[in-house]
């Protein structure tokens, strides 16, 4: 059975869960940045980007507010690794109303991954969305320009800053088509605001669609993995062929701290998956490595959904060295290991 196909990746190599550049093709630059600050550390993949770079041997400053938009005892789940380091220190707090200083003074690094997310959300609460994702961005940045202005901020966009369509590259026109795709690119403009008036060195990168363990609750592979599980019905929104090129989490993390190592001040690059997948194709392979048969119920389309997103990510690769690793077969089957595991420690 074949799932997917293939989209004209840039060549590289990759080891573990974290790339290796190809030496002839991207220059070595060397990083001082030992102290991280995470914004968003609870989350999916915040968390597991503070335990890589504990791994790494730096020192993470992890900042969450745990707002209520999925279980909070999720997000304190996530942190469990983490919180056994020494080299882990965590913060409770709102970016868009707390004092932060005291943790960002010092950083050599901001990954800014906090943010109010979700398309269809958006639609009912874009004050949330407005004060999550651009209020809070900008507290952030005026806390580095304050006090850490020698700091290397890393804020994570979406492809939602599209449209409907994200096929091409950083160049592409910027079309969102909902209120969070217009919060986060307003927040992508705050970011160029700061570092053409206080000389901030900022990276932006677009997410695409991230999946693998810990996904968020309300994400698409995680419904679905539910609801095989207890042998439910899954909602499919439209007939099923909106494409995605998924990002696993661990290619999303790699990604993440090469940009922070190694990416140009003031560039933007897309970070997405390698293999071109439609929504009937990822709940067929879910069916297939659960063993379970999918029970699907149609819906109309809803607004904002994004119809065909598949990242050229060449300029990321080209740059410093990103090439995702986990194919849709092998990350799926993961995440759905993962479902299990958690299915059982429950019981």
């Amino acid at each position: 059975m074949t799932h997917g196909s293939e989209v004209d990746l840039p060549r590289g190599s990759l080891s573990g869960s974290v790339f290796e550049m190809e030496t002839d093709a991207v220059p070595a630059r060397t990083s001082a940045r030992s102290t991280v600050v995470v914004t968003g550390a609870a989350g999916f993949i915040g968390s597991r980007l503070c335990e890589v770079l504990l791994e790494q041997g730096r020192v993470v400053r992890g900042i969450d507010a745990l707002t209520d938009y999925y279980d909070r005892n999720i997000k304190v789940r996530n942190l469990e690794i983490c919180k056994s380091h020494d080299r882990f220190t965590w913060f409770e707090r709102d970016l868009a109303v707390d004092a932060i200083d005291d943790i960002v003074e010092g950083a050599d690094a901001v990954v800014h991954l906090a943010a109010m997310p979700g398309l269809v959300r958006s639609w009912t609460d874009v004050a949330s969305y407005s004060r999550c994702n651009v209020v809070g961005t900008a507290s952030l940045l005026e806390a580095v320009a304050r006090v850490a202005p020698v700091a290397r901020v890393i804020h994570v966009s979406t492809s939602s800053v599209y449209g409907l369509e994200a096929t091409g590259d950083e160049t592409s026109s910027l079309k969102p088509s909902s209120p969070y795709g217009i919060t986060k690119l307003a927040a992508e403009q705050l970011v160029a605001a700061y570092r053409d008036h206080f000389g901030l060195e900022a990276v932006v990168l677009r997410y695409f669609s991230v999946y693998g363990p810990r996904q968020r609750p309300d994400m698409a592979y995680n419904i679905f993995c539910r609801l095989l599980l207890e042998g439910a019905e899954i909602p499919l929104f439209g007939d099923g062929s909106a494409v995605r090129t998924n990002t696993y989490v661990d290619d999303c993390v790699a990604g993440t701290i090469g940009a922070m190592d190694r990416a140009r001040s003031g560039e933007t690059y897309n970070l997405g998956g390698g293999v071109a997948i439609t929504v009937n194709e990822a709940i067929a392979l879910l069916s297939e490595v659960s063993g379970r048969p999918a029970k699907v119920k149609r819906f109309e389309p809803r607004r904002g959904d994004q119809l065909v997103t598949v990242a050229n990510f060449s300029k990321a690769t080209r740059e410093f060295g990103y090439q995702p690793s986990v194919a849709p077969v092998e990350g799926l089957a993961k995440q759905w290991e993962w479902h299990l595991a958690q299915t059982s420690s429950r019981s």
